[in-house]
């Protein structure tokens, strides 16, 4: 997520400019990613529908201590998209943890 995923976020925050809530809005849903609004400016989930871990893929990584890795990518994403914020996520399921898609909550304050 760190390279190609964060320049097309930072493409799409300034399109809408720099408004992170209308950017959810206009671009929460696709095949390979997911975010609801929870409390608009401050509670967010967003997730993968799907596993996309090619670790997983290839059976190198089966442990759900693995998804620590995208909970981590969120954080960094929107640490440089929302400056100066403070900014908390949890997991809150994972493909391997047994659950259908993997999900993190976001906390914006």
């Amino acid at each position: 997520m760190k390279d190609n995923a964060l320049e097309e976020l930072q493409r799409q925050y300034a399109e809408c400019g720099g408004d992170f809530y209308l950017q959810i809005k206009r671009y929460g849903r696709s095949e390979y990613f997911f975010a609801d609004i929870i409390e608009a400016g401050h509670i967010y989930e967003l997730g993968y529908p799907k596993c996309t871990c090619p670790m997983v893929a290839s059976g190198t990584a089966s442990s759900p201590v693995h998804c620590e890795c995208s909970r981590q990518s969120f954080l960094f994403v929107l640490e440089t998209l929302l400056p100066g914020k403070a900014i908390r996520v949890q997991t809150l399921r994972t493909v391997l943890a047994g659950a259908e898609d993997c999900r993190f909550r976001v906390v914006i304050d």
